[in-house]
């Protein structure tokens, strides 16, 4: 557990040079829910923006500076480094859906929008299901093709973005036809999908990564 956290922080600290490019990137999202006036879509497209920008961002710069002949000294398992690179992605992910949830709702409250405590509740397991859905497509897809190749994986947190922020009353809807008008079933449910999500995603890096050493 130790080397998984030490690997963590160090993916913090191969990004934390570019934390002033990354925080001008991340001020956008404010400026598009005081546009769309909808919670739903500026978390979706704040979510979009960070797990693109923190898994591209990763990647380059890890690449950069080949860090895996680094990696391949140090007395660490496949495992461990995937594991801690994907610990950084999902707390990256939490501090930005947090950060996003209250600068967003606050921005709506100065424009006199009504945001009711459901709308707050779905927005954000709908940011935390964007996000996940997006990064186990990610992380495999730069594993195994590495950067620049890898950056085709970008598109489908595009293309989810798009389909949550134009049809999010019909989810909204859906979710209720479908039987999901039970908040704890709602919340129980995407807890699940997105638990099972992320397991077969790390399972299918370090899969990637172990083959990469045959």
């Amino acid at each position: 557990m130790s080397n998984i956290l030490k690997l963590s922080k160090l993916d913090f600290d191969l990004v934390k040079p570019y934390l002033k490019s990354l925080y001008l990137k991340m001020i956008i999202p404010i400026f598009f829910v005081a546009i769309s006036q909808s919670l739903t879509a500026g978390i979706s497209f704040a979510m979009f923006l960070v797990v693109t920008t923190i898994t591209s961002y990763i990647f380059s710069v890890t690449e950069k500076n080949s860090m895996e002949r680094f990696y391949s000294v140090l007395p660490i398992k496949k495992s461990e480094e995937v594991i801690g690179r994907y610990i950084f992605v999902i707390i990256s992910g939490l501090v930005s859906l947090i950060f996003y949830l209250i600068f967003q709702y606050g921005v709506l409250v100065i424009l006199n929008k009504s945001i009711s405590i459901y709308e707050i509740i779905f927005s954000g397991f709908i940011g935390i299901v964007l996000f996940t859905f997006s990064a186990v497509f990610q992380l495999p897809g730069y594993y195994k093709f590495g950067f620049i190749k890898g950056k085709v994986f970008m598109y489908i947190p595009l293309l989810l973005f798009f389909i949550t922020n134009f049809s999010s009353i019909n989810l909204t809807k859906l979710f209720q036809v479908i039987g999901y008008n039970s908040p704890i079933l709602l919340i129980s449910s995407l807890i699940i999908f997105v638990v099972i999500a992320w397991i077969i995603s790390i399972l299918i890096s370090i899969n990637i990564l172990k083959n990469r050493e045959m």
